[in-house]
């Protein structure tokens, strides 16, 4: 039921929102240059490596060694409008229809960070990773990493049908209402470095 669920939702909303899509590509393209499309390596269900697509927000500015800037020197005014309605997530309606992700399960973090899981986070993969999920409804980015996975795990400890459509519904709501988007004195989110999140840089759009 699910993934019949993500299939033909998926589609139809490819269609209802294309005019979107094309929209917020050309406006990309205009005001932050190409490529329009963030695309990264994540690790999907039991841990199998797929490539996330999503719309960019940042430049690619780096520093005299080559490094990339810090995410909130990188992340643009127009991105910050991108993030703000959800926008940057809209190119992973892709990733749904090819069965990487599903509109609703644990956000697809780095390939980095799978070392450092504890036995009870690396759960997390037990579902597909989602577009919004149980965590993202409850603080997404506002929240620690520990919380975070806690909220993840217990998701895929009590899935239900019923349950991914009330998530939906707060996800709506939470676009609206513009909640979580970043952490406190952070661009995004800091870099998670083992069980005991410390501060980074790092872009985990």
């Amino acid at each position: 039921m699910k993934r019949l669920f993500d299939v033909i939702v998926s589609l139809l909303t490819l269609i209802v929102l294309s005019p979107v899509v094309g929209v917020t590509a050309l406006l990309i393209r205009s005001k932050i240059g190409s490529p329009v499309l963030f695309k990264q390596q994540r690790p999907g269900f039991k841990e199998k490596p797929f490539n996330v697509y999503k719309f960019r927000s940042m430049t690619d500015e780096r520093d005299a060694n080559g490094e990339l800037l810090p995410d909130d020197v990188r992340l643009t005014s127009f991105g910050k409008v991108v993030r703000k309605l959800s926008l940057d997530e809209l190119p992973q309606l892709l990733n749904v229809l090819k069965g990487d992700m599903s509109f609703v399960g644990p956000r697809p973090l780095l390939m980095e960070y799978l070392p450092l899981y504890s036995e009870q986070q690396a759960r997390r993969h037990d579902a597909r990773p989602g577009i919004t999920g149980w965590a993202q409804v409850n603080g997404r980015n506002a929240i620690s990493w520990e919380e975070k996975f806690e909220l993840d795990v217990w998701y895929v400890e009590n899935w239900s049908f019923w349950l991914d459509i009330k998530i939906l519904f707060m996800t709506v709501l939470k676009v609206f209402k513009s909640e979580g988007i970043s952490q406190d004195g952070q661009a995004t989110m800091t870099k998670f470095e083992g069980n005991i999140a410390s501060s980074g840089k790092g872009d985990v759009q």
